[in-house]
């Protein structure tokens, strides 16, 4: 039995091939018993997906210290959900963990020129000192790669196995656990007539002072926000009003500026709203504050997706879990198309006011509504000069102004989007 095989909360990896099989070659390299051409195929195999692992996830320095930290702060466990935001707990379940952190300090601690030396095998050395082509990697956006990469080198530094578990429940407390403590937001998929929550691996990284304007609007944005992170009562927000007024990119600023307190977001689009019970099943006995996001909401009259959200948001005999919000983005104040034409069929019915509840109940169950409405000639202009200013556009303010005002004209108006719009194509000219 391998030390790894006694491991007790941290079992069964989904990247765990590679654990297994460098472990067995750090028990039998010096087995004189042992064949010599199994240990070197297995050792340039395990040589291969650690310099494919890097070069997916972007990682540098010591590759087989990257990858055991990547195991623990990805591996969901009874210890790491539990400290999940929450940092130290209490119980007997320390022991268990302490247990495996010890196995894990001893293959942290392993030197992999000891590998090179018996083996005669110089890629080991390579292994130790791994230094990566480029800046980014596929799976991994910079900012959690440099967090997994600086806990190794923390790691490394440890003198005890206590030190060693103290580090690794700083990050979970910091930064959570698996895909949900590392990323921010997250789409839904089907794999094998499964649910996954994919992780959405660089979304714009925005801020609410980047939209010009709007200052009420925000406000209650953040005041329904905070109070929803800090674990007070807060509502569902319904975002509405005219196209390119920036209620997108308040959703996606206020995911980037509370995910340090545990709030995360995933993106649901309408035709997936049958999953909303099992996306939310998955999510509600964890540490988090989750919104979920549906951008550019609304219904025709003769879609039926509605009634699914509507169960969800209030109605069904479950109750939504404290630490799930729905924000949703919109044109339509009531969501629900309605014509002039309804009127006529409703003149058929018996109870022509149950039509008319049904179809405006939805949008009742977001306690919070706040209204993005286009900007006057001015806003607009204020609106440009600050982009303009941000990425250092060389201009004259006239001319800059002269030139927006005849962009407007022919692409979508005054907007929010069209004056990006316009600073984008100045900037694509320099």
């Amino acid at each position: 039995m391998t030390n790894t095989e006694k491991l007790i909360l941290y079992r069964e990896f989904e990247q765990g091939k590679i654990l297994a099989d460098f472990t067995w070659i750090m028990e039998h390299y010096r087995d004189k018993d042992c064949s010599r051409t199994e240990l070197l195929s297995l050792s340039y195999e395990c040589i291969h997906h650690l310099t494919e692992l890097s070069v997916s996830h972007g990682f540098e320095g010591n590759l087989w210290q990257n990858y055991l930290t990547f195991l623990l702060v990805n591996h969901e466990n009874a210890y790491s959900t539990s400290c999940e935001i929450k940092g130290r707990i209490t119980g007997s379940i320390n022991e268990l963990a302490l247990h495996d952190f010890a196995i894990f300090k001893e293959l942290f601690d392993f030197d992999l020129l000891e590998l090179q030396k018996e083996l005669e095998l110089p890629e080991f050395a390579i292994l130790k000192d791994y230094k990566r082509a480029h800046r980014g990697g596929k799976v991994f956006n910079h900012r959690i790669r440099d967090r997994i990469c600086a806990l190794s080198v923390r790691l490394e530094q440890t003198e005890t196995v206590e030190e060693f578990k103290d580090e690794v429940t700083e990050f979970y407390r910091e930064f959570g656990v698996g895909k949900l403590g590392l990323h921010k937001a997250f789409r839904v998929e089907h794999e094998d007539r499964q649910v996954k929550i994919v992780p959405i691996a660089n979304i714009a990284h925005v801020h609410l002072d980047d939209l010009v304007g709007y200052e009420t609007a925000k406000q209650k944005l953040i005041d329904n926000t905070e109070a929803f992170v800090k674990g007070r009562r807060a509502n569902n927000c319904l975002l509405f009003g005219d196209a390119g007024t920036g209620k997108s990119t308040s959703i996606k600023a206020i995911i980037n500026q509370y995910y340090e307190q545990g709030l995360r977001m995933i993106e649901i689009y309408k035709h997936q709203f049958q999953d909303l019970n099992d996306v939310i099943g998955r999510i509600k006995n964890r540490n988090y504050k989750f919104i979920i996001y549906m951008d550019d909401l609304s219904f025709e009259e003769f879609e039926i997706e509605y009634k699914y959200l509507k169960a969800v948001i209030e109605g069904g005999l479950e109750k939504k879990p404290d630490n799930v919000l729905i924000y949703a983005t919109s044109n339509r104040r009531h969501l629900v198309r309605e014509k002039f034409s309804d009127k006529a069929e409703r003149d058929d019915e018996l109870h022509t006011n149950d039509t008319v509840q049904e179809k405006l109940s939805l949008a009742s169950r977001f306690g919070v509504t706040i209204y993005f409405g286009k900007p006057d000639k001015k806003e607009f202009q204020e609106i440009v000069q600050r982009l303009a200013r941000k990425h250092q556009i060389p201009m004259a303010a006239e001319e800059l102004l002269a030139e927006a005002n005849k962009w407007e004209l022919s692409h979508g108006g005054l907007s929010g989007r069209t004056a990006r719009q316009f600073i984008d194509y100045l900037l694509g000219k320099q």
